[in-house]
């Protein structure tokens, strides 16, 4: 009987954590991340100064894009560009953004 509780309450909790990936919530990362497209959607792309070749995201896993936001909207990662692009975003926009560049698969 212990483990019939154990395995139930596991179960929901696997469905709590596990939220799905809502058409509305790429919607509104689409929405939110035009400017990201701007130097991230070009193939082959450097970035003048400091010269480096720009990543890019479409098909890169949304919790690797949350954290690298998060952290140049907190400036713990270095980059004025990035700062100033992050600068105004909620973590709901950050997880919108983030959704929509992992359902990107070309």
């Amino acid at each position: 009987m212990k483990s019939i509780v154990i395995s139930i309450f596991l179960i929901l909790l696997i469905g709590i954590l596990n939220k799905p990936v809502l058409a509305d919530d790429i919607a509104l990362g689409k929405a939110k991340s035009e400017t990201c497209l701007g130097c991230h959607a070009i193939p082959g792309y450097n970035n003048v100064y400091p010269t480096y070749k720009v990543p890019k995201l479409g098909g890169q896993h949304a919790e690797y894009i949350k954290i690298a936001l998060i952290s140049y909207r907190d400036q713990q990662r270095s980059h004025n560009t990035m700062h100033a692009n992050a600068a105004s975003l909620t973590d709901e926009d950050i997880d919108h953004i983030a959704k929509y560049f992992e359902s990107i698969t070309k």
